[in-house]
């Protein structure tokens, strides 16, 4: 493999690792509730 090759493959497998964290990040259980509360939030009556 030339130089070329390698460095588009580090490139690639960078950003599914990026990728994979921002996904793991967004899904924690830590951001649940900040996540869900608007969806809930909405649906509340303000009566």
């Amino acid at each position: 493999m030339n130089t070329h090759s390698v460095a588009y493959f580090i490139f690639g497998i960078s950003l599914v690792v990026l990728f994979a964290v921002i996904i793991f990040h967004y899904y924690s259980g830590k951001r649940h509730k900040k996540v869900e509360e608007p969806k809930y939030k909405m649906l509340d009556d303000e009566d």
